[in-house]
């Protein structure tokens, strides 16, 4: 049993962090307040890989394509400001049933579209409707067949980077009545005639983002860019699920330690009554409880992506890892808005918007009741 970073996951950890530190922070307050993803830092995340780490090499990727270590970068990334991190995922999110469910053709098509260093393209994955979430059955955009192409029509919701992303990837329903069977997939480009951006959502947190509506309007894609066989991406969907739960705990992770390390600084700096703020207990212990679990979540984010990563089934322990983590995150930050009192209220200091950015990871990729409910079954 090995706790430690590998040589290879410590440089990862200090490239992204160097990456976050000089290039997300500055700008994170403006993006967020701005509910915009500069389009400088996008470039710049071209051209230093961070849209790409995730791919494999033979496509133009950066090659990391082992769970954990993705896990490495995206902690430090999301610490550095969730908002911006959650729109350079939006690449790796379209790239996974690419990868998962793609031929070699496929692959070699859509994936180094991602990985030009000068040309930063997003990806959107388009799987939530407006009435299905979390139950994959009740997907109802349909996807009806006419001889070598489909025609796709419904809408899509709460899609990062929708209507702003250069590749989609949209599951749709090709059989109805089947349930969790009779869904394909399919990818396509931003100038597919019919594929249109919707509403921008305006959201509590991870400002920075793009979160849309995609709707699409009898939207003619070829069989050729059809994932998979027909009626068969569910499975492909639940394996998504299986990486993208891990990354949202570590996600969560990289929030609250953000809003941890922040508060730990103000608590020793700040002083009231003739000596600093952490020499009282109750502050202290406080920031002890918030240390232990982040890092308790971390290993949990750590052990399912060990597993999922060595084809080991880890549903129960990705669920375990996202709702702790999601859970973890939010009562981090709300404990980091409390030491520092007033001024955590106040948007000059940063804490309110790791609060804010805090909560969703209790409610995306499968809410922390639906993680119990998936648990439960598995138990």
């Amino acid at each position: 049993m090995e706790f430690a970073l590998s040589g290879a996951q410590e440089t990862l950890k200090e490239w992204a962090h160097a990456f976050a530190e000089r290039e997300m922070r500055p700008v994170a307050p403006m993006a967020d307040e701005e509910e915009r993803l500069p389009e400088e830092v996008l470039y710049k995340a071209a051209e230093a890989g961070v849209l790409s780490f995730g791919l494999p090499e033979e496509v133009g990727g950066g090659g990391v394509t082992d769970l954990p270590s993705q896990l490495v970068v995206m902690e430090e990334l999301f610490w550095g400001c969730a908002g911006l991190a959650t729109a350079f995922g939006g690449v790796g999110l379209a790239a996974l049933p690419i990868l998962e469910l793609g031929s070699p053709e496929q692959q070699a098509r859509w994936i180094p579209l991602f990985t030009d260093p000068a040309a930063p393209r997003l990806g959107a994955m388009c799987l939530t409707e407006p009435n299905a979430g979390s139950d994959v059955a009740a997907l109802s955009m349909r996807a009806e067949r006419h001889g070598d192409r489909y025609v796709l029509n419904g809408t899509k919701t709460f899609i990062t980077n929708g209507g702003i992303a250069d590749v989609y990837v949209a599951f749709a329903r090709t059989t109805p009545g089947r349930g969790y069977t009779g869904v394909s997939a399919f990818v396509m480009s931003k100038d597919t005639p019919g594929l249109r951006g919707g509403k921008k959502f305006k959201k509590l947190g991870l400002r920075a983002s793009h979160t849309a509506e995609v709707i699409f309007d009898n939207v003619e894609v070829p069989e050729g860019d059809r994932l998979g066989e027909e009626d068969a991406a569910f499975l492909g969907a639940m394996k998504m699920l299986e990486h993208s739960r891990p990354s949202v705990a570590i996600a969560a992770v990289g929030i609250a330690r953000a809003a941890y390390e922040y508060a730990l600084d103000y608590a020793k700096q700040r002083e009231q009554f003739g000596r600093p703020i952490y020499s009282n207990q109750a502050v202290s212990f406080m920031l002890a409880d918030m240390l232990t679990r982040i890092d308790a979540a971390r290993l949990l984010a750590h052990r399912a992506a060990w597993m999922a990563d060595g084809g080991r089934r880890s549903s129960l322990e990705g669920s375990m890892a996202k709702a702790f983590a999601g859970d973890m995150a939010m009562e981090v930050a709300t404990n980091a808005v409390q030491i520092l009192g007033g001024n955590g209220y106040m948007r000059e200091y940063p804490v309110e918007k790791w609060f804010r950015d805090a909560k969703i990871m209790s409610i995306y990729e499968g809410t922390s009741q639906i993680q119990r409910r998936v648990m439960t079954g598995l138990m």
